[in-house]
């Protein structure tokens, strides 16, 4: 047999496995009825996660998630693979944890998805049945929002805000970049995933530079006034990268209204900017799939009930992670991650006639400012009023450093960089298993 017949015969067999369960073929005289079938979408943080926690909370339940691939490129942790001081393999994660947890995992694309007839339809036709389904699609790219930047033109002026291929190719440009060359990196307006992360980049390039090519320069062009945690990022940079970066808002003419691939030229309302490395970050929306069904309302993203991230648009459909409209939370995958461990509770509780448990929700989210130094952004947030509300958002007191505090490294920086460390893998294994 060959490699599509091995692939299409196990995807046959996840299929018939799921569909048993329904009561749908033989598998179901094999073993106990289950307590409901929960099929999800999307393989990240928020999907991968809901998966776990559904399996951990109630073994009954016949949990399915649903992916075209097998393996998954982290974001957190990404910009560290761009100068070199992480390998791609160090962010990449297979789906064996989830599967060792009893989900199934069936490799494929989503057609459709039927609300009213409780089925997603796969593209090669075959339909798999859903008492709840969970939506987890993450973002989508808005091409030619700005003018000039298709997918084509990304391979002279990467994304990289999906990790893989193209943060590979952004690292590449970097390293073959001469001395004295400029890297522009160009952050659109609105909402997007990771909001600090365009800043954590540009701060780890600046090191990057700094030690390999200390003629260089970083211009982050901003279609907006402010960013997080502006205060500490720009006296970082001004202390560790004197004159290396230069932030320009929108006021400042920042916004790019056009890009020219073939001349490496980025465009604001006054000036040409021609550059050696482009970074270009696009407007974002909910993957496609949710809008496709319908989940996405005029706001462009995914109306939710915040204590069961049901949809606002289609009865027994989750929908969580950065698609969905979480009102004060950011879109990261720590929020992701608490999102889905609210949702598979309430899919728990519903489908076992219980009341659905208050949510309590958390996020964290570290950004690198060097090899050894970082920040972190923490928050609670409550239901209240019926929208999703801060409580608190906080720069967290460093945590206890386990190692030397590196030369040249501030020791709560050092610290919140041992800590994030310790984040990233706490977060791999709540999401995607040991």
């Amino acid at each position: 047999m060959g490699v599509i017949g091995r692939r299409r015969c196990l995807q046959w067999s996840a299929l018939a496995a799921a569909c048993g369960a329904a009561g749908l073929g033989p598998a179901a005289t094999s073993r106990p009825p289950a307590r409901g079938r929960v099929v999800i979408i999307g393989g990240g943080f928020a999907g991968s996660a809901c998966a776990l926690h559904l399996r951990q909370l109630d073994a009954s339940i016949d949990v399915s998630l649903i992916d075209p691939d097998e393996y998954y490129a982290t974001c957190p942790m990404s910009n560290a693979v761009l100068v070199g001081l992480r390998a791609m393999a160090s962010i990449t994660v297979s789906r064996a944890g989830v599967r060792r947890a009893g989900v199934k995992v069936i490799r494929a694309r989503v057609a459709g998805i039927d609300g009213t007839g409780r089925s997603v339809r796969l593209e090669d036709g075959l339909a798999l049945p859903f008492d709840r389904l969970v939506v987890a699609p993450g973002i989508r790219f808005l091409w030619n929002k700005l003018e000039g930047y298709d997918e084509a033109a990304t391979q002279a002026m990467p994304h990289a805000w999906q990790a893989g291929a193209q943060t590979q190719l952004l690292a590449m440009q970097l390293r073959a970049m001469n001395d004295g060359g400029v890297v522009a990196i160009s952050v659109p307006f609105g909402l997007m995933r990771c909001p600090p992360a365009p800043y954590e980049r540009a701060s780890l390039i600046a090191q990057y530079l700094s030690l390999h090519k200390p003629r260089s320069k970083v211009l982050i062009f901003d279609a907006n006034n402010h960013f997080p945690r502006q205060d500490q990022f720009t006296d970082t940079w001004q202390t560790r990268y004197p004159g290396m970066i230069e932030w320009m808002p929108p006021t400042q003419d920042g916004a790019v209204v056009r890009v020219d691939p073939s001349s490496m030229t980025l465009y604001t309302s006054q000036a040409a900017h021609p550059v050696a490395v482009a970074n270009i970050i696009p407007p974002q929306a909910p993957g496609q799939i949710a809008a496709d069904a319908g989940l996405a309302s005029d706001r462009g993203w995914c109306p939710i009930k915040p204590t069961t991230f049901e949809s606002q648009l289609i009865s027994n459909v989750h929908v969580v992670g950065d698609a969905c409209i979480a009102d004060a939370m950011p879109k990261s995958a720590s929020a992701a991650c608490s999102q889905a461990r609210q949702c598979a509770g309430a899919i728990a509780a519903l489908l076992a006639g219980r009341e659905v448990p208050e949510p309590a929700f958390d996020s964290v989210c570290y950004s690198m400012l060097a090899a050894h130094s970082a920040l972190a952004i923490h928050g609670r947030f409550i239901v209240q009023d019926g929208r999703i509300a801060a409580v608190e958002s906080t720069a967290a007191a460093p945590a206890a450093a386990s190692t030397a505090v590196a030369p040249g490294a501030t020791t709560a920086g050092a610290q919140e960089a041992l800590a994030a460390q310790r984040w990233y893998r706490s977060i791999r294994a709540d999401s995607f298993g040991g």
